[in-house]
């Protein structure tokens, strides 16, 4: 015995001394470099800024498919370097690319944006043009750049050997040339030549004609890599020449990151409270276990340099919801053991024992959303699913080592009075299967008013949806003042000005200050429209948004701040075609994954079908108030959507592992039983989870600049939708299902 408390007195002082250093590295870092410092978290453009530069487009007469095109490369450039840039056209003529930097990396932004604007060449040849190339004679090419939609490295394991390889993906018009060029060229080689330098030359095996191929025999990945990304980057289909460049501010403004700091802290020490408040010495441990899990995040995010934007943040929401829950789980397991007579010593290890598989069904479906999210989302999504997946892993982390291994020193420490952890009380059964078809009918009745408003808003509004200029485009004014003006002034004494000439809301404008000058750039949606469309019996927010289009924002800005010039242009949407495409993609496989791995894990497909069904209900409802409060669709939505798959195919998995064991101490007999009860038995877990998570959110919402107002206004929405949908739709739906689908003998 006293051997176990010496060694439990060792553990718990190590463990401290790590914490300590920990906090210490997050705060102020380690060796010349700072190594680890929070404050050297690489932030994306919305909270930090960054360098903008524009390009002239030299080549005449160039089309709109062209320019496009020219975009969507440079994009796949910038997101080499950073998978947080941004690149739009703007004007008829003109190509915007933003990285978002720190001061100290000024000047490498530079070199790096000095040659996303080289135009390159890329060609694939066959061995006839081939020597004509290399005698300088004239030659066709068979492919070139524009022809190229994706190229990625890769490793083939399927043979004996590792091979190294690269796989591409052709456009549909670059499908139709390479399968000529590959038919034409069977055992013979085909040149990639990158600016008159030969990167490869791979031999045709066969007539390749569904748009895919493979270079394989590569030395190894990084060389794979390399020709990878060379060949991705391509040729650019039209001349760029570089106009001019400025270093921008913070999109969502100077106080985003510190009110979002200081609500984040506010929220954890609410939550830490509710947690020691509810379940006592074990409620206590795992606020020290949060503490812990905060300063590992930091020092993960800083040691990939992970670029932390608005969606990252909200990945890091979900995924401290997310190890709240996981600790919920195990007291709330701990407390049933107790109440079924066990000592607490037996009832810690039997709790976290039966606790292991909803904790690791939870966040394994969760981390199959957020691969696929990784591997086939871009941008911001990308950035969602990076700080998500590591979330995740840390909240696994925290409870099922850090927590339990504080609860055993606890517990050999002699702190065992049943008192400090509480005793269950036997849950009161209610009918939540007989009670559901009401549940269903409101549940419809709110996604059906959401589509309904679509067409209304269409007729009213011209869009279904009040799309931002993330996802339209807009104009972006760029005003130079007699005087400096800083992102705060600009908040507190601009903004309100717009708002109110213009109707719009302050989330619906972005700004950007230009260092060293007194320009501010003012990003929003398009405020012209023609005079014959102006309705008179518009709203008072639709008329005011009339009168200011006679002069747009200009007009504004002219009539109420001293100025020395107002320039306005046209700006394309930062969320281009293909990255909304890639992001329904990634959604829909990912819903696939999770409904195959439930299936499989719990041995019925009818749960994962109620699962993913389940989890559509949820992003519906919340579509519903986008749609019925008209709120600004753009980047926000995009985080807010994915959290709430997230945070709701988690809840759903904790009801079903219930179901699962409770089928196997009740039987099969009586399924309506066995559910009503599941989920009376996790109910004050999910209200709790719920709880915590909606407070970290609420803090973020009073706290908060007006820009993130409606992420979190819709993220709480969320939240709520996911605790009702735990509690009165997934395990009624699977039952109706599994009554309705299962043959009879």
């Amino acid at each position: 015995m006293k051997k176990a408390r010496r060694k439990a007195i060792l553990v718990l002082l190590v463990f401290l001394a790590l914490l300590a250093g920990g906090i210490y590295m997050a705060a102020y870092g380690v060796g010349e470099n700072d190594a680890g410092k929070a404050a050297n978290i690489p932030l994306g453009l919305d909270l930090q800024g960054g360098l903008s530069v524009t390009y002239q487009i030299v080549t005449p007469n160039a089309s709109e498919e062209e320019i496009n095109a020219t975009v969507d490369k440079l994009q796949r450039r910038v997101d080499s370097y950073s998978s947080e840039g941004e690149v739009y056209p703007e004007g008829d003529d003109r190509i915007t690319v933003e990285v978002p930097i720190k001061d100290a990396e000024k000047m490498d932004a530079y070199a790096i944006l000095e040659e996303l604007g080289q135009p390159g060449t890329l060609e694939f040849l066959d061995s006839t043009n081939f020597e004509l190339w290399a005698s300088g004679a004239e030659y066709e090419y068979a492919l070139n750049g524009a022809d190229i939609k994706n190229a990625s490295a890769g490793v083939d394991d399927s043979g004996v050997v590792k091979d190294y390889v690269v796989q591409l993906q052709f456009t549909d018009e670059g499908t139709k040339k390479f399968a000529k060029a590959t038919a034409e060229n069977i055992g013979k080689p085909i040149y990639i030549i990158y600016d008159g330098q030969v990167q490869s030359y791979p031999t045709v095996q066969t007539e390749i004609t569904d748009g895919n191929a493979v270079i394989n025999g590569m030395e190894d990945y990084e060389r794979a890599d390399q020709l990878a990304s060379t060949i991705k980057i391509g040729a650019l289909p039209l001349e760029l020449e570089q106009l001019q460049y400025n270093i921008v501010g913070a999109k969502l403004g100077t106080e985003a990151i510190s009110t979002s700091i200081k609500a984040g802290v506010i929220g954890l020490a609410i939550v830490c409270l509710l947690m020691i408040i509810i379940y006592l010495v074990p409620g206590f441990i795992a606020a020290i276990a949060l503490v812990a899990y905060v300063v590992l995040m930091l020092l993960f995010l800083n040691i990939r340099s992970v670029v932390l934007t608005l969606p990252g943040l909200a990945g890091i929401v979900l995924s401290i919801g997310m190890a709240v829950d996981a600790n919920v789980i195990i007291f709330t397991r701990i407390k049933e053991e107790i109440a079924a007579g066990k000592n607490v010593k037996t009832a810690v290890s039997s709790g976290f024992s039966k606790a292991l598989s909803s904790i690791v069904d939870g966040n394994i479906t969760t981390l199959i959303a957020a691969f696929v999210l990784m591997a086939l989302g871009t941008g911001s999504i990308k950035g969602f699913a990076n700080t998500l997946v590591i979330g995740i892993v840390l909240s696994m982390f925290t409870a099922l080592v850090i927590t339990k291994m504080l609860l055993n020193v606890a517990v050999n420490l002699g702190v065992t009075n049943k008192k400090f952890y509480g005793q269950a009380k036997e849950p009161k059964i209610r009918n939540y299967v007989k009670n559901s078809k009401i549940c269903f009918a409101i549940s419809a009745a709110l996604i059906i008013l959401g589509l309904v408003f679509l067409p209304i808003n269409k007729s009213k509004h011209g869009d279904i949806l009040n799309f931002s200029l993330e996802f339209t485009g807009g104009a972006s004014t760029t005003v130079e003042f007699t005087e400096q003006y800083d992102l705060a002034r600009v908040e507190n004494e601009i903004i309100p000005v717009i708002v109110e000439k213009t109707g719009l809301s302050a989330g619906d404008i972005q700004i950007q200050t230009v260092e060293g000058t007194n320009q501010v750039i003012f990003k929003t949606v398009d405020l012209s429209v023609d005079d014959g469309k102006k309705d008179d019996n518009a709203s008072a927010t639709d008329a005011a948004e009339q009168n200011v289009n006679e002069g747009g924002l200009e007009k504004v800005i002219r009539d109420n701040f001293e100025v020395s010039s107002v320039s306005t242009s046209n700006i394309g949407s930062t969320i281009s075609g293909e990255m909304r495409k890639d992001a329904i993609v990634a959604i829909i496989v990912a819903s696939v994954l999770m409904l195959i791995y439930i299936a499989i894990r719990f041995s019925d497909v009818k749960f994962g079908a109620s699962a993913v069904l389940a989890l559509i209900h949820d992003v519906m409802v919340v579509f519903m108030i986008y749609s019925v409060a008209r709120l600004s669709v753009g980047n926000t939505f995009i985080a807010c959507m994915l959290t709430i798959v997230g945070y709701s195919i988690n809840a759903t998995i904790i009801i079903f592992d219930r179901i699962r064991e409770n089928m196997k101490l009740m039987g099969k007999d009586d399924l309506e039983n066995v559910v009503n009860t599941s989920i009376s038995q996790t109910f004050t877990r999910t209200i709790y989870t719920s709880l915590t998570t909606f407070v970290m959110v609420l803090v973020l919402f009073v706290m908060g600049v007006a820009s993130l107002k409606e992420f979190t206004l819709t993220l709480m929405a969320g939240i709520v939708c996911g605790a009702y949908s735990s509690v009165c739709i997934t395990g009624p739906l699977w039952y109706v299902l599994k009554k309705k689908f299962t043959k009879k003998a």
